[in-house]
């Protein structure tokens, strides 16, 4: 059974012909690799790119896609154990998992954190709990860590800008925003982008440090694919030479579960922003963003709306990349 969680341990082998067969789907090529199945796309958190993207992927590919919000149109789920349940949720992941994966042939999971407990929420226990459970192959459609299906169309997108990767910079940027957001995505883009062989930069506030079992893995990841990681905590001269400019804002991981202390920090950072003067310090870098993104408070108008700008692009790539991934998904070895 194949499941899809993260990119960690996933082989390189696999991750170029994941990237490969990205690029021919979007250059049209098809395929029917999920004829006659049915998959379950289970959203605890709202979405749109990911949820539009993953139905219609499922369709491309000849499935049929079944989409639930729980709370929503589904129950409320519990998903520890050994619990009283006396509260909100009136089902069980061990039942609702269990009766998915009969009625599905592949799920699809997506459970942001819950943000009090950073060592509860790495832990993943709703993704987990439903690969333990279903009895069928899961796909991460982001957790409290990974995102990793988003790390793929970032990885075939700088593909697809830059042609020959080795040796370009790429930065990675923290960006100001008005509440703290999950780390998945820029955890993922650090273990998708140091694959590429590129020179590979985070740049970060004091306190805003990612996971460190992520970081050192992305070290390494740079390290056999001919590439670096380095990290700094400079807004401006990070910039220096880039051809790419991915931005995102995470929550500081020194006041995790602690809000108050983590929005008195993060309110004298709203100097952290994508401007058209940092762009200009690149090697005509393009400016990446996973989406939705705040205008003028992330990234300013004039880098949003011009010539430099990939973010439909990008977006686009999470249909493509996931036909790759649900395809890889519905091979058994």
């Amino acid at each position: 059974m194949r499941h899809f969680l993260t990119t960690r341990g996933l082989p390189q082998v696999d991750f170029e012909a994941l990237l490969d067969r990205g690029e021919a789907f979007r250059q049209g090529a098809e395929s029917h690799a999920l004829a006659g199945l049915h998959v379950g796309l289970v959203f605890f958190n709202p979405s749109l790119r990911t949820r539009v993207s993953m139905e219609v992927a499922v369709s491309k590919l000849g499935g049929t896609p079944v989409t639930l919000s729980v709370g929503g149109d589904a129950w409320a789920m519990e998903y520890e154990n050994g619990v009283v349940m006396d509260g909100a949720a009136a089902e069980h992941v061990r039942e609702g998992a269990g009766v998915l994966g009969r009625y599905c042939d592949l799920l699809g999971v997506r459970s942001f954190p819950a943000g009090k407990d950073y060592a509860a929420d790495r832990r993943e226990p709703v993704l987990t709990a439903f690969a333990e459970h279903s009895g069928v192959p899961v796909v991460n459609l982001e957790s409290p860590l990974d995102h990793p299906c988003q790390a793929m169309a970032d990885a075939m997108t700088i593909r697809e800008r830059l042609g020959a990767v080795k040796g370009r910079k790429v930065l990675l940027t923290w960006a100001y925003h008005p509440k703290a957001l999950p780390m998945a995505v820029p955890n993922s883009f650090l273990l998708g982008a140091s694959r590429l062989g590129v020179e590979l930069v985070l740049a970060r506030p004091e306190g805003y440090d990612l996971d460190p079992d992520i970081v050192e893995t992305a070290r390494r990841n740079a390290a056999a694919s001919g590439g670096s990681l380095a990290v700094t905590g400079e807004a401006e001269t990070a910039y220096d030479g880039a051809s790419v400019v991915y931005a995102k804002s995470w929550g500081a991981l020194a006041d995790y579960g602690h809000p108050e202390a983590e929005a008195a920090r993060r309110s004298k950072l709203k100097d952290w922003r994508v401007t058209e003067a940092r762009m200009a310090r690149g090697r005509d870098a393009v400016f990446m963003h996973c989406l939705p993104v705040r205008r003028n408070v992330v990234v300013d108008d004039a880098v949003l709306d011009g010539p430099r700008s990939v973010v439909l692009d990008e977006a686009e790539n999470r249909l493509h990349a996931q036909q790759a991934i649900l395809e890889w998904m519905s091979h058994v070895d």
